[in-house]
């Protein structure tokens, strides 16, 4: 999939799904600058060269061993992936999980069309939550 991005990428946030060293590899292959915030397995455990030459994951499993998976995310900002899949799930309730458009053209018009009506709804019909206690 990084095949697809030519210009390189500055943050990859993904679910513990995508853990693991090849991820990680492919991303810094593509963009070697990109910060990689993926929630470790539970069972996750640091390279056997984690103490000299930490690699990304190495880094949040000993965050994660120092203030607990809470403290992690709060520190990584992990909440910031939830963005996204709550976009998405916005986007695909409300526009459509599909493009009807046949040309790849037109389907950029059609997707961009799309999210150009998700924001002015959402910007129209956000609640604002307060902290009341």
């Amino acid at each position: 999939m990084l095949d697809q991005i030519t210009r390189p990428i500055g943050m990859v946030l993904a679910d513990g799904a995508y853990d693991g060293e090849p991820v990680y590899r492919s991303v810094a292959a593509h963009s070697p600058a990109a910060e990689v915030i993926i929630s470790p397995r539970s069972s996750g455990v640091p390279r056997d060269t984690a103490a000299n030459a930490p690699s990304q994951r190495d880094r949040h499993i000993r965050l994660i061993t120092e203030r607990g998976r809470l403290g992690w995310q709060r520190d990584v900002q992990y909440g910031r992936r939830s963005l996204g899949d709550v976009a998405m799930m916005r986007y695909k309730h409300l526009i459509g999980r599909s493009l009807r458009a046949r040309s790849l053209s037109a389907q950029k018009v059609e997707a961009a069309v799309g999210c150009t009506v998700l924001n002015i709804m959402t910007s129209l019909g956000m609640p604002v939550s307060r902290k009341v206690a």
